[in-house]
């Protein structure tokens, strides 16, 4: 369960007070101010903080006094506009503060976009809890074949349920000794610092996340591409939906241009423009790799 009943009261006591404000307010971020989004068996998201809007993005673009006399259309075509030709600043004037909570292996992975402010919960300081990321069996694949970072073929019944077992019965095990390190009866218990390092990368752990619409984009792009682990697309996929309430005109532009647009190399347009005069053209006369010539004709056909 993601949340206990005393974090659900205390969510229900944060969005029941309310403040007058002279700030820019998005009503559609103030729908998700800290409510928690469930994620995986144990995870969540949930938004605690934001600043900006589409208006922002506009007066940022027009560098402007307030929002001037332009209406709702044009400050959607200028947000097209801005997305369409890579303008990157902007986006940057809007940013949001996630409370996230994630298995480890997930963080680590999500660590590796730099362009955020973190802080972490600390096992120095505090015990982490007995949660554990423990995948539901359609889940569990072999190694892909193709692609040494991703999965192939799913599991058979009989080996997903072993390996199931395996993750339960390790992840006691690693907590139960943890325990007993740190509060070992009549004894100086192991430093928490230390004892952290025998839990396993499946346990849970929290923290906050700032970051600018930008670089949002960025990891939303990455992250919520069918392409990506699912443990952390799922992640993606969640604050995805907090942002569209949140910036409608810009998540708009950045759903056509990036996530459902494509990318053509010089390469691959002047094949697009050989195919479209008539002329067959093929892997060998493309002037492409095989890789490359793969993923345009998963998009464009043979």
């Amino acid at each position: 369960m993601p949340l206990t009943p005393e974090q659900e009261a205390e969510i229900a006591e944060q969005r029941a007070q309310t403040r007058p404000t002279l700030r820019a307010v998005a009503e559609g971020a103030e729908r998700h101010l800290y409510i928690a989004h469930p994620v995986l068996d144990h995870g969540f998201v949930r938004m605690v903080d934001y600043m900006g809007d589409d208006a922002a993005i506009c007066q940022a673009a027009r560098v402007s006094y307030g929002r001037g006399t332009r209406s709702v259309q044009n400050d959607e075509g200028l947000i097209r506009y801005l997305m369409r030709h890579w303008h990157s600043t902007p986006f940057e004037m809007c940013e949001v503060k996630l409370h996230v909570k994630l298995p480890v292996f997930v963080a680590r992975q999500w660590i590796r976009h730099r362009t955020a402010n973190v802080n972490e919960y600390s096992a120095r300081y505090s015990i982490l809890d007995r949660e554990f990321y423990i995948p539901e069996a359609t889940h569990l694949a072999a190694q892909s074949t193709i692609n040494n970072q991703g999965r192939g073929e799913s599991l058979t019944e009989g080996e997903a349920a072993r390996v199931l077992d395996w993750l339960r019965e390790d992840a006691a095990r690693a907590y139960d000794h943890y325990e007993a390190m740190i509060s070992q009866e009549g004894q100086q218990g192991l430093a928490r610092e230390l004892a952290r390092m025998n839990l396993p990368a499946n346990i849970y752990t929290q923290w906050y996340w700032k970051v600018d619409l930008h670089n949002l984009f960025h990891f939303l792009r990455l992250r919520a591409d069918s392409h990506a682990q699912y443990e952390i697309r799922v992640y993606a996929q969640a604050i995805a939906r907090i942002v569209a309430d949140w910036v409608p005109a810009a998540w708009g532009a950045f759903a056509d241009y990036r996530l459902g647009g494509v990318t053509l190399s010089e390469k691959g347009v002047a094949c697009l423009k050989r195919r479209l005069a008539g002329e067959v053209v093929t892997q060998e006369g493309s002037g492409m790799s095989k890789g490359e010539w793969r993923e345009f004709v998963e998009i464009w056909g043979g």
